[in-house]
């Protein structure tokens, strides 16, 4: 049951509604914000304490005036004009902290949009706040807790609050479902966007690497490192996809596609290993089987002993990446991946309070992109995560257009001493992560009352193809009036 039934009825209206709503004259974009900000207040700050959203703008309820006043001059600056929108606190926005959830950014002052941002504010969107994350976007130990940040807290699952939200887009997720904004902004490295997007019961796209402008993005690995959109829909999804890149084929694609004329390759290779999660995704192949989905089978190799070359490249990209920012950001404070490293052991009772900072020491020891190991890393993972694992399923004429897996097993229980606990999945990021190829994820239903989602892979570049294929998917399996979060309390077992 929503705790803060006020606003039910806008937590659950996807962003094409509430832009609806806004170009009909029946509310005005200061109603919804206000509106959102209140929830935010109630569900995030206090009540449940669901802490996804870091910080909220003091500039949010000025630009929606801007707005409407726009609006009521005659002028639109596109669909979703006057709707606010959250992004994840690694993307820097005037008025919010920027911080990547460390204190080691925390009070460093934004002095400019992100690319991404930018252009959101030029297609009439109302940055709303900043979204908690796994500090670092998790590029900081193996012993992690995703969701949990120095600055932002835990954050919880509104399906059940002691629940994972994932990672390490955590806050961008749980808030989209816990109706705290109709759209936000992930980032995704390896997951980030999937992997919460399935936990918390939402729609996200990984899209390919380059596609969206990364400047201003706390960054980790210039080769991996993709910003996205979240929302409760694929349609929402692609409108956001327009805004942020200017190109409106996003927005017209959902809509284009039957499920009979899809093509899909079934990588069983990808399976959760979650019987009861494989069980509906079986169950799900059958329902788009019989719409006229047409599937195969497909031959996908698994990440074997390549995950320890795509940390080596990670590793040494952050020596370089992150260390290029932390010195260009301005302020006080670490300006290198040494000096962040020294201040997270200075302030060791807040920053390393839980779990260490494995990862951010391996980069400060590495040569970055010099490093002798980098560039033979770089190599096998490309062969693996190209040659091996994806390429073949797409070379030929009736090959798949996307393969199609599931994407996780249900939310875990959040363990700030154990780090996560993965009961399955996550198998298919890896390849398209290393390739830089996009993926979308959408929920399939609901596994023991946790949403689990399904992820379409694609060639690099068929994003509008792929958001067409997830709304004909979506429309198919008509999941929207059981996707409201329960708000379960913690429990024990």
């Amino acid at each position: 049951m929503d705790p803060h039934p006020p606003t039910a009825a806008l937590a659950a209206s996807t962003a094409y509604e509430i832009a609806a709503d806004l170009a009909a004259g029946r509310t005005t974009s200061v109603e919804v914000t206000r509106a959102l900000l209140d929830r935010i207040a109630a569900l995030d700050d206090a009540g449940p304490e669901l802490r996804s959203v870091l910080a909220v703008s003091a500039l949010a309820l000025d630009e929606a005036a801007a707005l409407d006043a726009e609006r009521g001059a005659g002028t639109s600056r596109g669909p979703l004009h006057g709707v606010p929108v959250l992004v994840k606190d690694n993307i820097e926005a005037v008025g919010l902290p920027g911080s990547a959830g460390s204190l080691a950014l925390a009070g460093r002052d934004v002095a400019r949009d992100a690319a991404l941002v930018a252009a959101m504010r030029e297609a009439g969107l109302v940055v709303l706040g900043a979204t908690n994350l796994s500090e670092w976007a998790n590029m900081r130990s193996p012993h992690s807790t995703s969701g949990w940040s120095a600055v932002g807290g835990l954050t919880g699952n509104p399906w059940q609050l002691d629940r994972s939200a994932g990672g390490s887009s955590s806050g961008s997720g749980a808030a989209v479902a816990a109706g705290l904004a109709p759209l936000a902004i992930g980032t995704e490295t390896d997951g980030s966007i999937t992997c919460p997007s399935s936990l918390n019961g939402c729609v996200g796209l990984k899209p390919t690497v380059g596609v969206i402008s990364t400047d201003g993005v706390v960054p980790l690995s210039g080769s991996q490192d993709s910003p996205g959109p979240m929302a409760r829909s694929v349609h929402d999804c692609a409108l956001l996809l327009s805004a942020l890149t200017g190109d409106p084929d996003y927005a017209a694609a959902p809509g284009s596609v039957a499920p009979g004329e899809l093509r899909l390759g079934v990588a069983t290779g990808w399976l959760s290993g979650h019987p009861a999660t494989d069980a509906l995704f079986r169950d799900v192949l059958t329902t788009i089987e019989g719409a006229g989905t047409t599937l195969s089978q497909a031959d996908v190799t698994p990440v074997a002993g390549t995950g320890a070359a795509e940390l080596t490249v990670l590793v040494c990209e952050l020596e370089e990446d992150l260390g290029g920012y932390l010195a260009a950001r301005g302020g006080t404070g670490p300006t290198s991946l040494d000096e962040l490293v020294a201040f997270n052991t200075e302030h060791a009772d807040l920053e390393l309070a839980h779990f260490g900072q494995e990862f951010l020491e391996m980069a400060a020891s590495s040569e970055g992109r010099d490093d002798p190991a980098y560039a033979e890393a770089r190599a096998r993972c490309l062969q693996w995560a190209l040659d091996e694992t994806l390429e073949p399923n797409f070379d030929g004429t009736d090959t798949p257009e996307f393969l199609v897996a599931p994407a996780y097993a249900p939310a875990w229980k959040s363990d700030l001493r154990g780090g996560d606990h993965f009961l399955g999945g996550g198998l298919a990021s890896a390849a398209p992560s290393i390739a830089g190829w996009p993926v979308l994820c959408l929920p399939m239903g609901l596994v023991d009352g946790l949403p689990v989602g399904l992820v379409l892979v694609g060639r690099p570049h068929s994003e509008a193809r792929l958001l067409a294929a997830g709304h004909a998917l979506e429309v198919l399996l008509d999941l929207r009036e059981s996707l409201h979060p329960t708000w379960l309390p913690p429990s024990r077992g």
